[in-house]
């Protein structure tokens, strides 16, 4: 953020955005491999101030480094939104990275590799790492609807190690679980086709959720897995996955810059974000019935309703008995937000002109 005052004539102050696409629900556009990063971007470039999520930004071997955009994991998103956190952007952050005792010995190779050329080609912070004192044991599940879940058996090996990392001075970490293997299920080649769920968002959620609450760092998750044979009739929402052997480049390069988490009881500092700076919340407008909306909707922040992100989910506004702005699409999402930043009401952009 840019003080008030700070910048150049005629250039309008940020307006601070959230942007929220649910995990594991089979969306349109952030469903898939980092595919709502060209979303990202071009609401970073209308409001100059953009909050979303892992889901939005991770594109395995792919990503994007933008100073506009703040990196921050669903369960501190949930909280910044209920004013209980604030956000102080950093420059940098030291990433403890936390691999499952469940990798075997190649593929967690194959991870530690990825931190070198991070440390390397990327000159980031990386370290400690560790690996936990027991398999975490993860496993995937489906809900009725379709959308996708998970469980941890050990919860208290991912605590134990994620401490050990904080306490030996990492101030983010990055979590690196062994996730069954299911080449063959339909679920996944249905994913790879471009009309399924991402199987394992609902578990990663878990995973993040469990040590950002705990520890009060920024976390992300990449899930190890073995390589897939490949495919030829490939989705291209899905094929920034197949690009090498892990999903962890997108995860240290977002948690690279993530923003600290602050307690509202904490003093104030300079730079800091806080709900009430927010002028708007975008998400897709069949998925309005999470945490962050709603907390955003009670505090009368615009809820900016996508409405070609479908999903499996159709909680739209009606159904919340929420107050939303419709949009076609995020272009005029963007729109939108843009309007708004430069101090227009959007109805005047409109025609024929409403009476009021």
């Amino acid at each position: 953020m840019v003080a008030a005052g700070s910048r150049a004539a005629g250039v309008s102050e940020p307006l601070p955005t959230l942007l929220v696409i649910p995990t594991g629900i089979g969306c349109e556009q952030g469903g898939f491999a980092g595919d709502a990063l060209p979303v990202a971007r071009l609401l970073a470039a209308a409001s100059d101030c953009l909050i979303t999520h892992p889901n939005v930004m991770n594109g395995a071997a792919l990503y994007w480094s933008d100073p506009r955009i703040h990196y921050v994991e669903g369960w501190s998103l949930d909280a910044f939104a209920k004013g209980s956190l604030r956000l102080r952007p950093q420059r940098r952050q030291r990433i403890g990275v936390l691999f499952d005792a469940g990798i075997e010995p190649e593929l967690l190779l194959r991870h530690r590799q990825v931190l070198d050329g991070a440390r390397a080609t990327l000159g980031l912070e990386i370290g400690p790492e560790l690996v936990s004192d027991q398999p975490l044991g993860v496993r995937l599940s489906q809900a009725s609807s379709g959308s996708s879940w998970g469980q941890l058996e050990q919860p208290g090996a991912l605590l134990r190690a994620g401490s050990r990392l904080k306490q030996a001075g990492a101030t983010a970490i990055a979590v690196v679980a062994r996730f069954p293997d299911d080449n063959g299920s339909d679920a996944l080649q249905a994913y790879r086709s471009g009309s399924g769920v991402d199987a394992l968002a609902g578990a990663e959620a878990v995973i993040s959720h469990l040590l950002v609450r705990e520890l009060q760092i920024p976390c992300a998750h990449a899930p190890a897995l073995a390589p897939l044979e490949p495919m030829t009739e490939l989705d291209s929402r899905a094929a920034a996955e197949e690009l090498g052997h892990t999903f962890l480049p997108c995860v240290l390069v977002g948690l690279s810059r993530a923003p600290d988490l602050c307690a509202a009881s904490d003093p104030w500092r300079p730079q800091e974000l806080a709900i009430d700076q927010v002028g708007a919340v975008v998400a897709p407008a069949g998925a309005l019935g999470g945490e962050t909306v709603l907390a955003c909707a009670d505090r009368g922040i615009p809820i900016v309703a996508v409405r070609s992100n479908s999903s499996l989910l159709q909680v739209d506004g009606a159904a919340l008995d929420l107050d939303v702005v419709p949009a076609a699409d995020y272009s005029s999402a963007a729109g939108l937000v843009l309007a708004w930043r430069e101090g227009l009401d959007p109805r005047a952009l409109m025609r024929p002109l409403s009476a009021g």
